[in-house]
């Protein structure tokens, strides 16, 4: 409840201030693009970054489903209802923007003995995996929406190219640099997340966490925290022009519903109470914050959909942990933990 509070709080300054100061087409500024394209690339550094790999190479057939299959499996679902209901040519986008399970949300579940040793990493590693995977599927479908640019031709396939360049040459740095005074890594850590949003290589900057670590990682935290704060103001700031309160409400209430279709499908052999509350664990953060600030410019009113979606996702995760919590086969009731955003 500490981060709905929170991000309400200040999407509402946002947009008191856009009111107030009369600000608009804010969106189509060329500082406006740069600055969405950093708040993304420190998001998407920060999810992977905490990734225990050892762990996670124990569960990685599992894992790679949830983040290739599970994600395809989710953002086919919300748009497929999305579409139906609403009819709205953008609902392949609005289902890839809220498809990822936001990872510092999930951070703070960590601490709760609800989830098995087992299914903690499993959560952990899928919700920063996906993160990563939801941002290049919602920069290409943006592409392939484009039919009179070329959809997806060779520029695309050299595009991954590039970031695949951009992720060996950090693998490179870091290999010099593992062993040298821990400022060396502060400095190629925030020059690879610099580059990577000057360049648009948010796959590279993502790879790169896996590997180009921080000594201290509470930097990186306080500065993730400090990116998903700019990037829920702006949102306000985007929003002066209304919010689509039932499009929102449907879209979050269908990424909910499909992550409880991928958890039954992707968890079979895990105990009940493990397979219930991943199917339970759907929370939207930073990376759909940062996605609809930036796809604003591709969309208009995007914004006025994803902001009310995130909200309703976030209340329902609340409510729906609350009640299996109380359901006696999954154990006692326990207090939820509130998210340090």
């Amino acid at each position: 409840m500490v981060k709905i509070a929170f991000l309400l709080l200040l999407v509402g300054l946002g947009w008191a201030a856009a009111d107030l100061g009369d600000v608009t087409g804010l969106e189509h500024s060329g500082a406006y693009l740069l600055l969405s394209s950093l708040l993304l690339a420190v998001g998407l550094y920060g999810s992977t970054h905490g990734i225990d790999r050892t762990e996670a190479r124990q569960h990685g057939k599992l894992i790679l489903l949830a983040v290739t299959v599970g994600v395809l499996l989710k953002a086919a679902f919300i748009a497929g209802v999305m579409y139906l209901v609403t009819g709205d040519p953008r609902a392949m986008i609005l289902a890839i923007a809220v498809a990822q399970i936001d990872p510092l949300s999930v951070a703070a579940v960590m601490a709760d003995n609800r989830l098995s040793s087992r299914a903690k990493t499993i959560l952990g590693a899928w919700s920063s995996f996906d993160d990563p995977v939801t941002v290049i599927l919602a920069f290409y479908a943006v592409s392939l929406s484009r039919p009179a640019e070329g959809g997806l031709t060779l520029s695309y396939l050299a595009d991954l190219g590039l970031n695949a360049l951009f992720a060996a040459a950090a693998y490179g740095v870091w290999r010099l640099i593992r062993n040298a005074p821990p400022l060396l890594s502060y400095l190629a850590a925030a020059a690879a997340i610099v580059s990577a949003a000057w360049s648009s290589l948010m796959l590279g900057v993502a790879t790169a966490g896996l590997y180009l670590r921080m000594p201290d990682s509470r930097w990186l935290a306080r500065a993730v925290t400090a990116a998903f704060a700019l990037s829920a103001f702006l949102m306000g700031l985007l929003l002066v022009g209304g919010a689509s309160l039932m499009k929102g409400f449907l879209l979050g209430l269908a990424a909910f519903a499909a992550q409880m279709l991928a958890a039954l499908v992707l968890t079979h052999g895990l105990p009940v109470a493990d397979r219930v509350h991943l199917g339970l664990a759907q929370q939207n953060g930073i990376t759909a914050v940062i996605l609809a600030v930036a796809f604003e410019r591709e969309f208009a009113g995007f914004v006025g959909v994803i902001a009310p979606a995130i909200v309703t996702v976030n209340l329902i995760y609340v409510v729906a942990n609350r009640v299996a919590d109380r359901w006696g086969p999954l154990g006692p009731a326990r207090p939820l933990p509130s998210s340090p955003q």
